[in-house]
This record gives structure tokens, sequence and C-alpha cells, in this order.
């Protein structure tokens, strides 16, 4: 009897899906070894493709990361933004359904990968540090401020600096999920939900900017929250 034949191995067989699965690789591996550790080899390898392979779509380990970048975050900020302005909601609705495609974000294990290497090892590499800035931070803030600016436009929120308080919505999401993941050490938020904490953060952000936040009765944040 004739053996069949071993099956192709999954890059070979979807040839499409490779530069994806390279990029998926490699968030795991620069997770894991650090930027300067991190070999091609390694990437190669998790993704199931030779090193070559690599080559065919990225010239360098430097040109990797920032696609890595753009394609798995930078496009899912893009995306989250059209969703959350496609529609004729409120800013206060749209505020809400964008933070929650961030804080879905920030509690991934990808961004704890991210995160790792932004506040470590990324300040060794300047153009790669102001390059993850501008394509993640800076666009959920500018993401955010856009938000806003629409808000202050139909009244819904006060007169402010729009890229003041959106960076201070994106400091409460990032360090709340920081906190979150480590929650078993972290009493604050050790008997709360994820749910919970967006609520919260939510309640306390509105709070601050819309107009009539002295005389509602309450954010509609924490409903928001727990229908999602």
């Amino acid at each position: 009897m004739i053996a069949a034949p071993p099956e192709e191995p999954r890059w070979r067989r979807l040839p499409e899906a490779r530069p994806r699965q390279i990029l998926d690789a490699a968030i795991d591996v620069f997770g894991e070894s650090g930027l300067a550790a991190a070999r091609l080899e390694d990437i190669a390898k998790r993704a199931g493709v030779s090193k070559g392979t690599i080559y065919l779509y990225f010239s360098n380990k430097e040109t990797l990361f920032c696609e890595m970048i753009r394609q798995l975050v930078g496009d899912t900020i893009i995306q989250a933004q059209a969703r959350a302005v496609a529609t004729s909601a409120s800013a206060v609705d749209q505020l809400i359904d964008y933070a929650h495609s961030v804080w879905q974000h920030v509690r991934s294990p990808m961004f704890e990968k991210l995160h790792r290497l932004s506040i470590g090892e990324l300040r060794n590499f300047p153009a790669l540090l102001e390059f993850f800035q501008r394509e993640v931070p800076g666009r959920n803030v500018h993401a955010i401020a856009g938000i806003v600016r629409h808000g202050i436009a139909t009244g819904e929120f006060r007169e402010m600096d729009e890229m003041e308080s959106a960076r201070m919505l994106q400091a409460l999401i990032i360090s709340h999920g920081v906190w979150c993941a480590q929650r078993e050490q972290n009493g604050l938020v050790a008997h709360l939900t994820d749910e919970e904490v967006l609520a919260q953060l939510l309640d306390f952000f509105l709070g601050a900017v819309r107009k009539d936040a002295g005389s509602r009765p309450a954010s509609p944040a924490s409903s928001a929250v727990n229908k999602a």
C-alpha cells in the first residue's frame, strides 16, 4: 500500500496567510525574548516558515516590528474608530463604544507584551519607539479627541481642550488595564470585574466632561457596560 503523502505545512497550503502568521509569531517572540534578543529564526520557527520566507515580506527585524504594530494594533484602532462614529449615536454613546474597543485591546495578551516592550526595551530604539507612540497611543488619543470634539459641537460636552481630555481617558484605561492584569497582587481592583472597572472609569470621565454633569442623576456608562 502506498502511503499517503504527508500533509503540507499550513503556510504552504495558505500562502496568502503567511504575512499574518509571521506577524502573529513575531508578537509572541518579541514578547518572550524582547526586541534585541528576538531572532528571525525563532519567529520563522514559530510561524512554521523558513527564515527566507520572512525576507519575502519583511526586509529586517525592524520592518517586521513596525508592520506588526501597524497591522495588529494600528488597523484595529482605525476600525474601532470607524465603528464608533459610523452611526448617528450621541457623542456619549460613541465614546462608550470606542472605550469598549480600547479596553478589550488593553486587556488582551497582545497588549501585555507590547506594554512590556514600550516601557522597557523600546527606549533603546528611538525610531521604533517614536513609531509605536504615533501608531498606538497617538492614534488612540486622536480618535478619542475627535469624539470629544463632536460632543462639544453638539452641546453634550462642556468646552475643553479635546486633546487633554483624550489623554486623561487614555491614561485611565491603560493604568486600570495594567492593574487588572495584576489583579491578584493589586488590592485596588482585586474585588472588581473588568466590566465594573470600565464602568467606573467611564462614569468618572463622563462626569468630568459632560455639560450637564452637575444635574444628571447618573452616567449611562454602568448600564451600557452591563448590557455589553
